[in-house]
C-alpha cells in the first residue's frame, strides 16, 4: 500500500514517546507532530533527524483503511489499546 495523499493521521493519531526536533518530550495522541505540513506532508521526510519510529510505519489497510477518517479511527483505537 502506498501513503495517501492528504492523509497525514500517522502524524496525528498516535503519541511519540521519544523526542522530535524541538519537542524533547514527544507528542500526545491526537495531537498533529509540528513537522506536519499543511499538505498533510512530513517536513522532515528524508532527512536524518526524522524519529526512526516515524521511519519504520509502513502503511497498511488494517492500518489506514480506506480513508483519512477510517485511518484517525483505526490508529487512534491501536494507540488506546496500546497505552
Amino acid at each position: 500500500m502506498e501513503c495517501r495523499s492528504g492523509c497525514g493521521a500517522c502524524c496525528i493519531a498516535p503519541s511519540i514517546s521519544g523526542p522530535l526536533p524541538g519537542r524533547p518530550q514527544g507528542k500526545p495522541a491526537g495531537e498533529a507532530c509540528p513537522h506536519l505540513l499543511a499538505d498533510m506532508r512530513c517536513a522532515l521526510f528524508g532527512h536524518p533527524e526524522r524519529p526512526a519510529v516515524c521511519g519504520r510505519f509502513k502503511p497498511a489497510a488494517d492500518v489506514c483503511g480506506n480513508g483519512r477518517d477510517e485511518a484517525l479511527w483505526l490508529i487512534g483505537e491501536l494507540e488506546s489499546a496500546t497505552s
